[in-house]
């Protein structure tokens, strides 16, 4: 007597396709999920001009004022970037780890701290690092003739120029200890925008920062609580 078959025919096996399918493919889609969630959350962070009445741990507070983004292209990542908002709060936690390298104490560390909230009191500045695919359109200190366009969007939608952008030109190992998003092959400019840009202060909800060029744009946003 012949055994029955054990083995499935081919309309059999087309019939469990899909879910063998949907089996392998759903734990993936749920872990990107997961880490596209994880990567795209920012603390938010109180956007205020006021001095704190102490300073935060470095590392904790360049991380809450660091933001990042990617655009891609169609076959690549044409733009990395990152950016971090020197607040009050990143000021005098970068002062105060500055015045503990150096050594200072007393008066010599009072006043380096009262000398970086001096520079809070000047024009807005960010710490931008940039990675392009093509290093050529690395040319934010172009100016007008950049490939591409940095602007502060306000509330209303209008765009806020800066004042300048100047590249950063210390070593990349000094860059890298100051700002951890700064990446391998990134370029540092700083951009300074007027007080009237009202980056901080009373009533604001978010700061937005805006790239863009022929590519497309990606923004770096800052949330108050």
């Amino acid at each position: 007597m012949r055994r029955p078959s054990t083995s499935r025919g081919p309309r059999a096996r087309r019939a469990l396709l899909p879910a063998v399918v949907a089996a392998l493919w759903l734990p993936l889609a749920l872990a990107l999920a997961l880490g596209a969630g994880c990567g795209s959350a920012h603390p938010r962070v109180a956007l205020t001009n006021d001095w704190p009445a102490a300073p935060g741990a470095y590392d904790d507070v360049v991380d809450m004022w660091t933001r990042t983004n990617v655009l891609r292209g169609a076959y690549q990542e044409a733009l990395e970037l990152a950016g971090t908002l020197k607040s009050p709060a990143w000021r005098a936690a970068n002062a105060a780890r500055e015045a503990d390298n150096r050594g200072l104490a007393g008066d010599a560390r009072a006043q380096h701290l009262l000398a970086a909230q001096a520079e809070a009191a000047g024009p807005y500045e960010f710490e931008l690092m940039v990675t392009t695919w093509d290093r050529r359109e690395n040319d934010l200190d172009r100016g007008k003739r950049s490939v591409w366009r940095v602007v502060l969007l306000g509330p209303d939608g209008q765009e806020i120029e800066p004042l300048e952008i100047v590249k950063d030109r210390r070593p990349a190992l000094q860059l890298r200890a100051q700002f951890p998003a700064f990446g391998d092959f990134a370029v540092a400019y700083v951009l300074r925008f007027a007080r009237e840009a009202n980056v901080l202060g009373p009533g604001v909800s978010q700061v937005r920062l805006r790239m863009s060029s022929m590519r497309g744009g990606v923004d770096l946003v800052w949330a108050a609580p």
